[in-house]
C-alpha cells in the first residue's frame, strides 16, 4: 500500500477518534441519554395479546351418518376420510384371519365391477393416495385427489369400501405373505419379548392374541367368512366421515349422499368387546435366547381411566417424567447418561376410558448388566413413590405439551381425523382443550399421589428375554422364575363363545 494513496488514507483514519462516522454506512456513537431514550421507547411498546383460534371443522348428519367438514383451498386437493367401529376385538378368534387380512384385501381385491389389475390402473392414472388400515376396536381409510378428479376418485374408493371382490389370488397372496411373515416374526427379540408380554398380562383376550400358523389356514379365509367381517363392519350404521379440501360444502354434501345411496345396511354381527382380565400378581419370566442384547419389559395393572380428572392428568406428567420424555426423562438419565447400561429405555402406561391399563417400563442392555438395569428401572419408580419430583421436572414436562400445542392443528385434515378419532373413544369434541388445561394443574405432589397409588415395583410382571448364561446374576433374585419355550405363540383351543353379540347401533360411538 503506498503512502499517500487512498487506501492508506483510508487506513489512518480508522486511528481518529470519531472516525468511525467517516466510514459509509455506519452511524455514529449516539450520546449515552440518546440510548437510553431508545430503550424506553422499546421498553413502552404494547402489542396485543396472541390468542391462537383453534379451526373448527363443520359438522353435519348425511342420510344418518356423521360428517366432519374442513375446507382448505390453499391447494387443489380434496381428501374423504371415513372410520368404522368395529375390529379384531369383536369377533371370534376363529375370524382374526379375516379381520386382519380385510385392510389389504380391500385395497387389493379389486371390485365387484373391477379385477384388482383394472383398480391399480385407475389409481395410477389418477395419482390417487389411499390407505386402508384398522386398529383393534376399528378401522379407517382414505383417498386424496385433485379436486377436478373427486367425483370420479370418491366413486372409485367407495367401490372398494362398499363391495370389495376379494379376489382368490390376492386372497392366497396374503395368506402367503403373512405365514411367512409369520414364520419370521420371532427373528426380532423385541418383537418376541412385546408379543409375549402381551399374552401373559392378557391371556385369551384380543390384546394378548398373535397370529399364528394355526390362523391362516384356507378355511379362515373363505368368501363367506371375508364378506361375513366385512357386512358387519362396513356398513352406514358403523361409519363417520371427513371431508377436507378445495371443495364447497354443496359438493361435498352431493358426492356423500352418493356415496351412501343404496349402501346396504350391516348385517353381521358384532360381539361385545370383552374386558380383559389383566393379571394380578408379580412374576419373573424368562425366555433363553442367544443375543448380545437382552431385553427388559416390566408391567403391572393400572386403574387410571382417560377421563378429565386429576388422576389421569397426574399420570401422563408422571409417565413423561418416568421414561416417555426420552433423553430427558429419569430412566434414560439413569440407565444411559449415568450407568452407560443402555441406549435407550422408556416407561410406559396405558389409559383406556372403559378399561384398566397397565404401567411399567422397557429397556434393551447387555446379557452382563441384565439384572442390574432391572433393579435401575425399578429404583426409579420407587424413587418417584418415596418423594416428588422436582418443580422443573413438573415445569418442563407440562410446557413441552402446551407449547405443541399449535401443532394439533397444522392441517385440516389434522383436525378432521382428530374430532373423528375422539367421537369414536367417546370423548368430548374439546378434549384437547381439557388435557392442556389438565396438566397444566399438576403439582409435583399430585405426581408423587398417583405413583403411590398405582405404581408399585413389588407387583412387576417381568419379562427377561437374552443369553441367561451371561446374566449378572440369577433371574430368581428378582423373584418366583417360569421358564417359556423360545417358539412362535400357538393358537390355543377355541374359548367359549362370548355371550350378547351387539347390534351395530346399541353402543353408538363407545370406545374400544
Amino acid at each position: 500500500m503506498r503512502p499517500g494513496s487512498p487506501r492508506a488514507r483510508a487506513a489512518r483514519s480508522i486511528l481518529v477518534p470519531g472516525a468511525l462516522a467517516l466510514l459509509p454506512g455506519v452511524a455514529a456513537p449516539q450520546p449515552a441519554t440518546a440510548q437510553e431514550s431508545v430503550r424506553a421507547r422499546i421498553a413502552a411498546l404494547e402489542f396485543p395479546e396472541i390468542r391462537f383460534s383453534q379451526p373448527q371443522p363443520r359438522t353435519e348428519t348425511v342420510m344418518g351418518v356423521p360428517v366432519y367438514y374442513l375446507r382448505d383451498s390453499e391447494l387443489p386437493l380434496v381428501t374423504f376420510t371415513a372410520s368404522f367401529d368395529g375390529g379384531v376385538r369383536n369377533f371370534p378368534r376363529d375370524h382374526l384371519a379375516a379381520v386382519t387380512a380385510m385392510p389389504n384385501l380391500l385395497r387389493t381385491g379389486g371390485t365387484a365391477e373391477l379385477p384388482p389389475d383394472s383398480v391399480d390402473e385407475r389409481v395410477e392414472v389418477m395419482a390417487l393416495a389411499m390407505s386402508f388400515g384398522q386398529g383393534g376396536g376399528g378401522a379407517s381409510s382414505w383417498v386424496n385427489s385433485l379436486s377436478d378428479n373427486a367425483e370420479e376418485a370418491v366413486r372409485l374408493w367407495a367401490s372398494m369400501l362398499r363391495s370389495p371382490r376379494f379376489d382368490s389370488t390376492q386372497v392366497e397372496r396374503w395368506r402367503g405373505t403373512e405365514l411367512e411373515r409369520t414364520r419370521r416374526r420371532h427373528d426380532d427379540p423385541g418383537s418376541l419379548a412385546f408379543s409375549r408380554f402381551n399374552n401373559i398380562m392378557y391371556g385369551d383376550h384380543p390384546v394378548g392374541w398373535e397370529i399364528a400358523e394355526a390362523d391362516l389356514e384356507p378355511a379362515d379365509l373363505t368368501p363367506d367368512r371375508l364378506r361375513y367381517v366385512h357386512r358387519a363392519v362396513f356398513c352406514p350404521e358403523n361409519m363417520v366421515l371427513g371431508v377436507t379440501g378445495d371443495m364447497v360444502w354443496d359438493r361435498a354434501r352431493t358426492l356423500v349422499e352418493e356415496i351412501l345411496d343404496g349402501w346396504s345396511p350391516c348385517t353381521g354381527t358384532q360381539l361385545d368387546d370383552p374386558v380383559p382380565a389383566i393379571r394380578e400378581g408379580p412374576g419373573v419370566f424368562l425366555i433363553h435366547r442367544e443375543i448380545e442384547q437382552s431385553v427388559v419389559v416390566m408391567a403391572h395393572a393400572s386403574r387410571v381411566r382417560q377421563d378429565d380428572a386429576p388422576d389421569y392428568f397426574a399420570s401422563r406428567v408422571a409417565n413423561s417424567i418416568l421414561g416417555a420424555s426420552g433423553l430427558s426423562s429419569r430412566l434414560m438419565n439413569e440407565l444411559r447418561t449415568r450407568e452407560g447400561l443402555a441406549y435407550g429405555a422408556s416407561s410406559i402406561w396405558t389409559t383406556s376410558s372403559r378399561n384398566d391399563g397397565i404401567v411399567g417400563a422397557l429397556t434393551r442392555t447387555s446379557p452382563e448388566s441384565t439384572l442390574e438395569a432391572t433393579r435401575l428401572i425399578l429404583a426409579a419408580i420407587e424413587s418417584l413413590r418415596v418423594s416428588p419430583p422436582s418443580q422443573r421436572e413438573v415445569d418442563l414436562t407440562v410446557d413441552e405439551a402446551v407449547n405443541g400445542f399449535v401443532f394439533n392443528f397444522r392441517t385440516p385434515l389434522q383436525i378432521i381425523t382428530r374430532g373423528m378419532a375422539y367421537r369414536a373413544m367417546g370423548l368430548p369434541g374439546d378434549w384437547l382443550d381439557r388435557y392442556v388445561h389438565g396438566i397444566q394443574q399438576v403439582t409435583p405432589r399430585d405426581v408423587q399421589e398417583v405413583f403411590r397409588r398405582e405404581v408399585d415395583p413389588a407387583r412387576m410382571v417381568i419379562l427377561l428375554v437374552g443369553d441367561t448364561a451371561r446374566f449378572d446374576g440369577s433371574p430368581s433374585e428378582l423373584g418366583p422364575v417360569t421358564v417359556l419355550e423360545d417358539d412362535p405363540v400357538r393358537r390355543p383351543a377355541p374359548s367359549r363363545q362370548r355371550e350378547s353379540p351387539r347390534s351395530p347401533r346399541s353402543e353408538g360411538t363407545s370406545p374400544r
